[in-house]
């Protein structure tokens, strides 16, 4: 990055990343759709906040990150992150798979040592280990929890919770809202610096069907929408959407959706750095 690189004020960054997938690859081919489905000319860029997010020198993007000969992806991707950091904007990363999340914290806990997470999915990811890899996309808030990376962890969505996984979330004492308690819309208050990971599988295939795992009776895309334009926090440092296979994605459409939980993220990131502005 360039010393007037600072004028932005959000970096997007791919990792193209699907090493520790368990069940189907295809997640690494994401980040470049993603940006295609954000520039598609179908739609436009504002956010249904008001905000432009067509405008110059709004989005810095880093690009994608090539891990595709690099045994220690993990480190690139920490060491992607503090440096980008340097430039104090937030950062939305696109996955890749869901166990990018625990290097891209690592990264982040080196600036923000009292760090919250809203963690929207169908699966807790709290595996202490995978078949046989403790690296697994199942089991990347395992190791940030363990490694105390995070001060509080809330997940939304879930629907797959087994019993290991439960004493898991007992353990690191996980503010777990599974899908059946989510018939009333609330917000979501946090009191510290906010990262959000948006595994795009919390929705109902219905509406997402390029994911690997499919997993029925999950959000509508409102339904995600609402809680990320209801999020309260004093900051929205970081964020990453994760575990869209277009392999397995029906006319782009889950790309699209990609980008408008894209836009939504980006604009409540705004809002809240505006609001705060305003304050002072």
């Amino acid at each position: 990055m360039k010393k007037e690189d600072t004028r932005h004020k959000i970096a997007l960054i791919g990792f193209p990343w699907d090493n520790h997938s368990s069940f189907m690859r295809g997640s690494s081919l994401a980040p470049v759709i993603i940006r295609e489905a954000f520039e598609c000319k179908s739609t436009n860029k504002w956010s249904e906040s008001g905000e432009d997010l067509g405008k110059q020198d709004l989005i810095l993007d880093v690009g994608d990150i090539d891990l595709s000969s690099n045994k220690d992806g993990f480190n690139k991707i920490k060491e992607t992150i503090r440096r980008v950091l340097k430039y104090d904007i937030p950062i939305i990363s696109l996955g890749g798979d869901h166990s990018i999340t625990y290097p891209i914290i690592k990264g982040f806990h080196e600036k923000y040592k009292s760090l919250q997470i809203l963690h929207f999915d169908a699966h807790p990811d709290l595996y202490d280990e995978l078949n046989g890899d403790r690296y697994s996309h199942g089991s990347p808030f395992a190791r940030i929890m363990e490694e105390r990376l995070v001060d509080r962890l809330v997940q939304v969505g879930i629907r797959t919770m087994n019993g290991h996984q439960r004493d898991q979330a007992d353990r690191f004492r996980v503010e777990v809202y599974e899908m059946r308690d989510l018939k009333g819309y609330r917000k979501l208050k946090f009191n510290k610096p906010l990262y959000i990971s948006f595994d795009i599988d919390v929705l109902d295939p219905a509406f997402a069907p390029g994911v690997s795992h499919f997993e029925p009776a999950g959000m509508t895309t409102r339904e995600a929408v609402d809680m990320i334009q209801g999020v309260v926090a004093p900051e929205i440092v970081g964020a990453d959407i994760v575990e869209y296979n277009p392999k397995r994605d029906i006319n782009k459409v889950t790309a699209m959706v990609c980008a408008k939980i894209l836009k939504e993220i980006i604009s409540k990131m705004l809002e809240i750095k505006s609001n705060k502005n305003r304050r002072f």
